[in-house]
């Protein structure tokens, strides 16, 4: 289960019949904003641009497989295309 810090205030949050939701002006306040929001393994999850940001980083490192540099890597993917490319 997740932690939720206690300085973190929590609401219910119920929809409309358009399925909008309303926010308490408490959460974002506490959390920081820009928030965004999108739908994850069956559920909605909202977070600070940040911590998207960050998680995002820390998944594209965790499934990183190459050897070295990604730019080192990059450099040689372009090399050999521009070279395929002056073949023809």
């Amino acid at each position: 289960m997740t932690h939720v810090p206690s300085e973190c205030p929590g609401a219910e949050i119920t929809g409309n019949d358009q399925g909008r939701v309303t926010i308490p002006a408490k959460v974002p306040r506490a959390a920081g904003v820009p928030l965004v929001a999108y739908g994850e393994d069956g559920r909605v999850v909202i977070e600070t641009r940040e911590q998207l940001a960050d998680r995002i980083r820390h998944d594209v490192a965790a499934a990183w497989t190459g050897k070295g540099s990604v730019v080192d890597e990059l450099i040689t993917d372009r090399r050999a295309d521009a070279a395929r490319e002056d073949q023809q």
